[in-house]
């Protein structure tokens, strides 16, 4: 996929580190599945995986984490 960001990178498949903040909580979760621009090293992630991060700080919020890291897990 060419990147929408740089316009002159293409994507291919590695692991980022995604950081989600909300007011003063703070959840990275770490080596998440995406497509990263060689180019600028904007990444892509899919719907799935976007559902799966967002379902894991959800809970960390709820919990009260004010810092939480995570390893990603399908």
């Amino acid at each position: 996929m060419d990147c929408v960001i740089c316009k002159n990178g293409i994507t291919n498949p590695g692991e980022v580190n995604v950081v989600l903040q909300r007011n003063e909580c703070t959840i990275i979760i770490k080596n998440v599945p995406a497509d990263v621009c060689e180019n600028c090293g904007e990444y892509y992630l899919s719907e799935d995986v976007t559902g799966k991060i967002l379902e894991r700080a959800e809970d960390a919020v709820k919990k009260g984490a004010e810092v939480e890291i995570l390893k990603y897990a399908a």
